[in-house]
């Protein structure tokens, strides 16, 4: 699962390092287990000094249409949100653009205190789970108060949107683009899709303003140190955008604890109803994703492919029967 990352030698890493930190020596260079699409490694210098490594990738195959200027938005989304929030992200330590040591951009960031959610939820009982569920949703509150003056990916400079639905409509339109180029089967026609979005357009009108919006926060980009969160990681994906458009209030992720951090007694018909259009947004892009990427096995399209056509069916209800 590596095809996009730009893995450098040896002799590169500790080019990059010295441009970072001339006056550190490397003691030790991991790479980490688990990621994507970034190559990252875990550097350790002589003095005890500790910093992770991200490079971008560097060719465009393996990336989706949406894949945008990743690397710039995760350090404005990490940067604004250490000035406007008390959310823990990680420091920034040296972001390089130039592409002089590196056919990408990289950065260097601090190392996050803890454990990712994920690597310890077998750990954890019910209540603990709840607790943090709901310390999310307070965290995805704070966010979601920062406002910009457009709607669109962060650090997209090329395409701004003055509504919530244009820019749905956009993302939707390059994921169906993806599947359709490289013949993803998602079990219903693209004009479908984009006719019945269409016919929504009014239900995103209560969007008014763009928010501040994370949108990967599952459980791996959640660190726990002693019961408790220490750090949000991974802003590559983050937006201006309605605040129900991440991962929390997903089909497979919402939960009654998490809304009650944010602040939500229940959703209302029409806010539900955007929300099921953001789910057609990721699950089509976790559909489409493995055969960009490709992966060795296809399990993570047997997993979402079911929940996918249980939220699509309710926005288009003739295909209840269709997509069985």
């Amino acid at each position: 699962m590596g095809i996009t990352k730009n893995r450098q030698s040896a002799q590169a890493l500790a080019e990059i390092c010295k441009k970072a930190f001339p006056q550190r020596e490397i003691a030790e260079i991991k790479e980490p287990d688990g990621g994507m699409c970034n190559a990252t490694y875990d550097i350790r210098f002589t003095d005890g000094f500790s910093a992770i490594l991200k490079l971008a990738p560097d060719k465009p195959h393996g990336l989706l249409t949406n894949e945008i200027s990743m690397m710039e938005t995760e350090v404005s989304a990490m940067r604004l949100a250490a000035e406007r929030t008390s959310v823990k992200v990680p420091q920034v330590y040296f972001y390089d653009k130039s592409r002089t040591l590196c056919t990408s951009d990289y950065f260097f960031m601090e190392k996050m205190d803890g454990e990712s959610w994920f690597s310890l939820n077998d750990r954890f009982d019910e209540a603990t789970k709840s607790r943090l569920s709901e310390n999310v949703g307070r965290i995805e509150k704070e966010l979601s108060e920062i406002k910009g003056d457009h709607f669109g990916i962060l650090g997209d400079s090329e395409h701004h949107f003055r509504t919530q639905y244009d820019f749905l409509r956009f993302l939707i339109g390059n994921v169906l683009g993806d599947a359709e180029r490289r013949n993803v089967p998602i079990g219903v026609d693209s004009e479908t899709i984009l006719s019945a979005l269409s016919a929504d357009r009014a239900i995103f009108d209560e969007v008014a303003a763009p928010s501040f919006v994370h949108w990967d926060m599952w459980e791996g980009n959640i660190f726990i140190k002693n019961g408790e969160i220490s750090g949000i990681i991974d802003w590559e994906r983050a937006m201006w955008a309605d605040p129900f458009m991440d991962d929390r209030f997903r089909e497979h992720n919402r939960n009654s604890s998490f809304l009650r951090g944010f602040g939500i007694d229940r959703l209302t018909e029409t806010e539900l109803r955007r929300i099921y259009w953001y789910d057609v947004f990721l699950y089509l892009s976790m559909l489409t994703e493995p055969t960009y990427r490709e992966y060795e096995d296809d399990w993570q399209f047997r997993w979402i492919e079911p929940i996918f056509r249980r939220v699509i069916a309710r926005l288009i209800p003739p295909l209840c029967e269709s997509i069985k």
